[in-house]
């Protein structure tokens, strides 16, 4: 990492940043953008925002602060987190790639070979290689230590055969990040599961497109039949598997950062649900007026406030010694239970008009609230349910025993 850069070189570069998104930035490219990188379903949404991220990373504000001899732009991280700030600023379009820049990139430069660094990280940045995440199964539900595909060794290959579901941009990604089961010995059932950097393009690999509740189709259920993958694409042993897997959910729950930058899901605007409930009326009279409305909405923006000073607090190891991972470990389940709390309770006074969603003429601002209460259920669900995220707290921030 280079050295904590001065005030000055922060204002000079915040100064460039802030004109080239001010001038770059899409405002309406004549069709709806996805709110998040999971409900991507079209050609043109794709291509669009394949072409945005990599049009970002070569204006040198994507991957700033990742190693250059990698193609990140080897700045200290406080300039990304400019970069970031100004994206938001200008309400740029998410980042498409998630789970390359945002879980497989961390988790190579932190534990990978050099190898698999200079093979994976660039592609990643500007777009050209996307990432897809094979975790969940349709048998094992939240019991990821149970996963079954099976990865069974023959020569300088692995032959692949399962099948892995709820997979974003599955049937658009050229790499996956694999946990499957190489063996059934052992302690434990954790102990027969091996992590792979997988090619979606090798033969005997099918994906299939689901319907999402939103109507559009931002995932997949991939199948391997006989699917034969480099030996070379294992990520450290056999057996590393589970251990690899949970460094990268501290990745994909925001327990830990790297910062490549941007952001994969667009954030609720706090304020646009108050100028939502300011325009709107009941019983003939101003919806704010309303007493008990007011004191929910003032609720609302406290935690509001609460999470994103917390989120600076967690950076501050004097002020988190206590339980110096609680912030970072209750975060996913504190932001993403918020919002949709949020985004349910903007659809509470929208009245009749709550009822119609996107392209309806009678829908609120083209449904978007309606997207985003739907699209906020897949926040609390990824990266492990709230009902997961409770018990990590309480296990490893507040000690408590396991339940039974």
């Amino acid at each position: 990492m280079s050295s904590r850069p001065t005030p000055a070189e922060l204002a000079e570069y915040e100064a460039q940043a802030d004109a080239w998104f001010r001038e770059n930035t899409p405002k309406d490219p004549g069709f709806m953008l996805p709110l998040t990188f999971m409900e991507v379903s079209t050609d043109q949404q794709f291509e669009f925002l394949c072409a945005w991220q990599r049009k970002v990373y070569e204006a040198g504000y994507l991957g700033a602060s990742w190693p250059s001899e990698y193609g990140g732009g080897g700045l200290h991280p406080d300039f990304q987190r400019i970069a970031t700030k100004l994206m938001k600023k200008y309400d740029g379009p998410i980042m498409l790639n998630a789970i390359g820049i945002g879980w497989a990139g961390p988790l190579i430069l932190d534990i990978g070979s050099e190898e698999e660094k200079q093979k994976y990280i660039k592609g990643m940045l500007n777009a050209e290689d996307i990432w897809c995440q094979g975790f969940s199964e349709p048998e094992n539900g939240s019991d990821l230590g149970n996963a079954q595909l099976k990865a069974v060794r023959d020569g300088e290959e692995y032959v692949l055969n399962g099948s892995k579901i709820w997979t974003s941009l599955g049937d658009r990604a050229k790499y996956m990040i694999l946990l499957a089961r190489t063996s059934n010995e052992g302690p434990n059932k954790y102990a027969g599961l091996s992590f792979f950097l997988a090619p979606m393009d090798a033969p005997g690999v099918e994906t299939r497109r689901i319907k999402k509740l939103t109507g559009e189709y931002g995932f997949v259920q991939c199948f391997f039949t006989d699917a034969r993958i480099p030996a070379e694409c294992l990520m450290g042993n056999e057996g590393d598997g589970w251990k690899i897997a949970m460094k990268t959910l501290e990745y994909e729950r925001g327990a830990k950062v790297n910062l490549a930058g941007g952001y994969f899901l667009k954030e609720l605007d706090a304020m646009g649900v108050v100028e939502l409930a300011r325009e709107s009326q009941r019983g003939g009279k101003p919806l704010l007026d309303d007493p008990v409305m007011k004191d929910r909405m003032v609720d609302f923006m406290m935690d509001i406030q609460a999470l994103n000073l917390n989120n600076q607090r967690r950076r501050m190891g004097p002020l988190v010694q206590d339980r110096p991972m609680g912030l970072a470990l209750m975060n996913k389940l504190a932001r993403t239970e918020m919002i949709r709390e949020l985004t349910e309770f903007s659809l509470s006074f929208q009245g009749t008009r709550g009822g119609y969603y996107v392209d309806d003429p009678c829908a609120v601002d083209n449904g978007y609230w309606h997207r985003s209460y739907l699209n906020s259920f897949s926040a609390t669900i990824g990266g492990g349910t709230s009902e997961i995220q409770r018990n990590i707290v309480a296990e490893h921030v507040l000690g408590l025993p396991k339940g039974r």
